[in-house]
């Protein structure tokens, strides 16, 4: 990757709905050399895919929070898998530290919070602890990736 594939990468996080005309003329490339630019990070799985960014409160989806959970045995393959089934679950890490995972959940209410954590998380295969912090207000909701780019 070049300097014009990371400007090309940076102009599309803030805009990947921009013609390839106009990515070209912001990076000094004519449209076709673009394009095959952009299917290049594509190919190559640099470029994951394109979504749009949903504002969650509009839709009612009220509380987000953060899970920590530790595990009691070894059940990490099938705790890992109906985490990757779970519609309330957006994230899940593994973590070095006290707990072996770290999950961001999305739910309508402190209610809805009560029941995913203790009907449904708590019953996941091998969970043996659940920590939760509750996210008051987000101050930085996501930052461009190429800028962590050197």
């Amino acid at each position: 990757m070049d300097k014009i594939d990371h400007q090309i990468l940076t102009l599309l996080e803030d805009d990947a709905r921009q013609s390839f005309a106009e990515l070209g003329e912001r990076v000094a490339l004519s449209k076709t050399p673009c394009w095959q630019r952009v299917r290049e990070l594509e190919r190559t799985g640099v470029i994951r895919g394109y979504r749009a960014e949903i504002d969650s409160r509009r839709l009612g989806l009220e509380v987000e929070a953060f899970v920590q959970v530790t595990l009691s045995s070894g059940q990490h393959a099938e705790f890992e898998a109906a985490v990757l089934q779970h519609p309330s679950v957006l994230q899940c890490f593994t973590t070095a530290g006290q707990a072996d995972y770290l999950m961001h959940v999305l739910v309508e209410g402190i209610a809805e919070l009560d029941s995913l954590l203790r009907m449904e998380i708590s019953q996941l295969p091998g969970v043996q602890k659940i920590e939760t912090t509750v996210c008051m207000k987000t101050i930085k909701r996501r930052a461009p990736i190429t800028g962590c780019l050197r």
